[in-house]
């Protein structure tokens, strides 16, 4: 699954984790591949797992 960027952005500064949103912004691609990118994904403490939609998975919760 590919995500923007900034819903990942705006799911760490949610967290409250300012410094580390701003390392993924310096990090991350434009497009976030779930299954390329996710020991990226791992270093900001999300699991790629978790982004899918549907009974309160993040993906709904970042309007995926």
């Amino acid at each position: 699954m590919n995500i923007p960027k900034d819903k990942i952005i705006d799911m760490i500064r949610s967290r409250g984790d300012h410094d580390q949103a701003e390392q993924a912004q310096a990090e991350l691609p434009d497009q976030v591949d779930t299954d390329q990118h996710s020991d990226l994904l791992s270093k900001f403490n999300i699991d790629p797992k978790n982004l899918g939609g549907g009974l309160g998975g993040l993906g709904d919760k970042i309007g995926l």
